[in-house]
């Protein structure tokens, strides 16, 4: 008696978990678009013109969770969100999935019921100065006044640095980085603080960018992820799996032009990666050319880079450590077997 009533608790909660590890998937089929986090607008990752039209690095990856879903990167309604709001609006509901600059902390992975993961951009958080000053190092900043937007982590970051180097300063909060930029550029502060590649974004803001420089320390970890509720683990192994296959794609040299043509090929890792052998599409709810969508509408990692942070865009940003594994930089990603 006992066991059959533990087997019919256990064949419930099975049959519970496995109801709600497709409910993101198919709410999403069934609305007929993605509902994407993104920020309001940061150089590089984010922006939307004047038409309404987002582009970025962070806005390729909701593209192409999107283009494995639907075959469609356009199908993705965008949703700004600030740093304050983020958090709120995933547990909500009101987005899917949050791709928005977001530092992946051990708080945030386990007190806010929400999954981060897998790194899709390795940061750290550093600091720009006006050049007149003739600073060095951040070291130097001896009783400055520091702009930082308040509720994330380069708050926290900002205090720890200055309280481990023994080095006495003021900070000057704001509620979003616009505004604290505008009070960097206006001389509110001596110097702003922020990811590193928010820096060289944030850059183009001022009225003098070419007066302005960021200085060498990087005082933090800052790796990127995005983010979906806990208790939906088909939508997280479907989102994770995006980011993945983006990288095993330029791993392999698979890209937007070659895609097709690649189909053909006898390499075993390729013909996984694009469904021609095994279908691993069927665990994440997808069809087995999911990964082919992907990179045929948006590309493979370096391709997303490239025109977003790297040689193609304004921001020009050195890939460094989001170079491949086989490159010099730490960029992994699980293999497809």
């Amino acid at each position: 008696m006992k066991k059959s009533l533990l087997a019919a608790i256990v064949t419930v909660a099975a049959f519970g978990a496995a109801g709600a590890s497709a409910a993101t998937l198919d709410q999403v089929k069934q609305r007929g678009v993605l509902h994407c986090g993104s920020n309001p607008g940061l150089a590089g990752f984010a922006v939307a013109d004047d038409k309404g039209q987002w582009t970025g690095f962070d806005v390729a990856f909701c593209r192409a969770v999107a283009a494995a879903i639907f075959d469609d990167p356009a199908k993705v309604r965008f949703i700004p969100l600030t740093a304050k709001d983020r958090f709120t609006a995933v547990q909500s509901g009101e987005v899917d999935v949050l791709i928005r600059n977001t530092t992946w902390t051990m708080s945030r992975d386990t007190s806010l019921g929400l999954n981060l993961g897998p790194v899709n951009y390795y940061d750290g958080q550093g600091f720009i100065v006006r050049s007149s000053l003739g600073l060095k190092s951040a070291k130097e900043l001896e009783g400055a006044s520091v702009c930082v937007q308040q509720g994330t982590t380069t708050e926290l970051n900002l205090a720890d640095f200055f309280r481990a180097n023994n080095i006495k300063y003021e900070p000057v909060t704001y509620a979003s980085a616009v505004e604290a930029v505008k009070a960097y550029d206006s001389g509110r502060c001596d110097a702003f603080t922020t990811d590193a590649s928010a820096l060289y974004a944030e850059r183009l803001r001022l009225t003098a960018p070419d007066e302005h420089v960021v200085l060498p320390e990087i005082i933090s970890k800052e790796p990127f992820a995005p983010v979906v509720r806990h208790g939906d683990d088909q939508w997280f192994d479907l989102v994770q799996w995006t980011v993945n296959a983006t990288i095993n794609a330029e791993e392999l040299g698979v890209t937007k032009a070659n895609v097709d043509e690649q189909l053909k090929s006898e390499n075993p890792e390729v013909r996984r990666l694009l469904g021609v052998e095994g279908n691993f599409g069927e665990g994440i709810g997808l069809p087995a050319d999911w990964a082919v969508r992907i990179i045929r509408h948006v590309g493979n990692y370096g391709e997303i880079f490239a025109a977003n942070l790297g040689p193609d865009s304004p921001l020009k940003i050195d890939r460094g450590l989001n170079r491949l594994w086989t490159n010099g930089g730490i960029l992994y990603a699980p293999p497809i077997r």
